[in-house]
């Protein structure tokens, strides 16, 4: 690397794999472990967060003491290429860090994976979650206590309409054969989490709501079907609480019935809210439709470090949270597997120019938004904006409705729906409690929340 390719790299500033470090520190093995648990990248020693080179000392031993520090506290050991440059006299050692192939690796038992230009620590879910993307596996495959009898005839029979008209599949003849095939039926008869999800009593909710305002609740379903039977059921719903607009076209002034929003995106936002769900969170898929808007909100977070930002250049890894039922939606011909989905998306708005969507990363969920340019979601909290002035921030009266609604409502829960972390909401209520709008009765888990008139 030449003095000249080290200051454009350093011009271009910390990103998800470029890194700056004024000193070798534990901050640098943890940097080493969040890189080699992504995609690999650089760390440079020397050069401080501003892109100012500072230098940094060094002896015949530095470097090597360095690697053996790495090697010690780093599981599995892993050994980064480390070499120094000279600029203007001054040292800057470029630590040059490979993804590792066996995922995930620790500093002192601490994991962490790189996002944006950060290192974010993992819970215990995230890490087996990370173990089960290196080994293949994924948590709707392991087997449940049910058996092909049990599964809905219904939901069976559109399956197997289905995956006969896609051509994805050739069936044998005998359904519970071919679930054999696909692993929904394991060698001993029971059944894998997806055959339950998709065809059986699951115990998870899609939850849909149709708002005139986030205190009013005009209609609202509970869909607790099996997966296969709820997309169509939640469609169904969807379709009948958004518009259905006539459009006159150009000099033929021929006559068009179109949707308000364009039905096959919707369709693939509602399965990717389905396929990528994390089905170890109790939460729902919530979906909230609004007279210009609607959002579908997931729980999980995106998978395998893949970020917004990625997700926005159709350049990156597809990972799927829950193969089987991915594989099971692709073979009815519902989705591709290839990470064309938000793509498509692009391809199916353009046909809408006044709509347009956005994806957020909302801690422990993923949230989409379709709406209007230039508008986001409705007037919140009409009552209670008039009555505090400027006093309450528009999240701060936005928890103040949800309570209204269910004065039982967890920070979880307030997070998803209003959409910010749960740092924030915590904020928040800190703020609320004291400026004495509202007031906790009774235990943190038993009791509930009391507005102050």
């Amino acid at each position: 690397m030449t003095e000249k390719e080290l200051l454009y790299i350093i011009n271009k500033g910390e990103s998800d794999t470029l890194e700056f470090k004024s000193s070798f520190s534990k901050a640098v093995h943890e940097t080493i472990v969040a890189m080699s648990n992504k995609k690999g990248g650089i760390i440079l020693l020397g050069v401080k967060d501003d892109k100012s080179v500072v230098g940094i000392s060094l002896t015949d031993e530095t470097i090597q003491k360095w690697i053996n520090e790495i090697k010690q506290n780093i599981e599995p050991a892993v050994f980064p290429d480390i070499e120094n440059y000279v600029i203007n006299k001054k040292n800057i050692v470029v630590i040059t860090v490979d993804e590792f192939p066996l995922k995930p690796i620790s500093f002192k038992d601490r994991v962490f994976i790189r996002r944006h230009n950060s290192n974010h620590k993992l819970n215990i879910d995230e890490i087996t979650e990370m173990r089960f993307i290196n080994l293949n596996y994924s948590f709707d495959s392991f087997e449940v206590d049910a058996k092909f009898e049990d599964l809905d005839n219904e939901a069976l029979e559109l399956f197997e309409k289905r995956i006969s008209k896609s051509g994805r599949f050739k069936p044998s003849g005998s359904l519970k054969n071919d679930f054999v095939k696909l692993d929904l039926v394991k060698s001993n008869g029971k059944l894998s989490r997806a055959a339950e999800l998709l065809f059986g009593n699951h115990h998870t909710n899609i939850h849909i709501g149709r708002f005139k305002s986030q205190t009013t609740i005009i209609d609202d379903l509970m869909i607790r079907s099996p997966l296969v039977l709820a997309v169509e059921e939640a469609i169904d719903f969807i379709k009948k609480n958004i518009r259905l607009e006539l459009v006159i076209g150009g000099d033929t002034l021929k006559r068009d019935e179109r949707w308000q929003y364009p039905i096959p995106a919707l369709r693939e936002l509602l399965l990717n809210a389905i396929v990528h769900r994390d089905y170890t969170n109790p939460t729902d898929v919530i979906i909230k439709i609004y007279d210009e808007s609607i959002e579908i909100t997931n729980p999980g977070r995106l998978m395998g470090g893949l970020t917004v930002e990625e997700l926005n250049t159709d350049n990156y890894t597809t990972r799927h949270r829950n193969k089987l039922t991915t594989e099971a939606f692709y073979l009815t011909g519902d989705i591709e597997k290839y990470g064309t989905g938000f793509k498509r998306l692009r391809e199916w708005f353009l046909e809408y120019p006044d709509l347009e969507f956005n994806v957020s990363d909302l801690n422990d969920a993923i949230q989409v938004k379709v709406f209007k340019k230039g508008k986001v979601g409705e007037k919140v909290g009409e009552k209670v904006g008039e009555k505090v002035g400027e006093k309450l921030t528009k999240n701060q009266i936005a928890i103040l409705n949800q309570i209204r609604i269910n004065n039982k409502i967890s920070a979880k829960e307030l997070s998803l729906l209003i959409g910010i972390s749960d740092r924030k909401i915590e904020e928040n209520i800190s703020k609320l409690k004291k400026q004495n709008f509202i007031v906790r009765i009774g235990s943190a888990r038993g009791g509930y929340w009391e507005i102050i008139d």
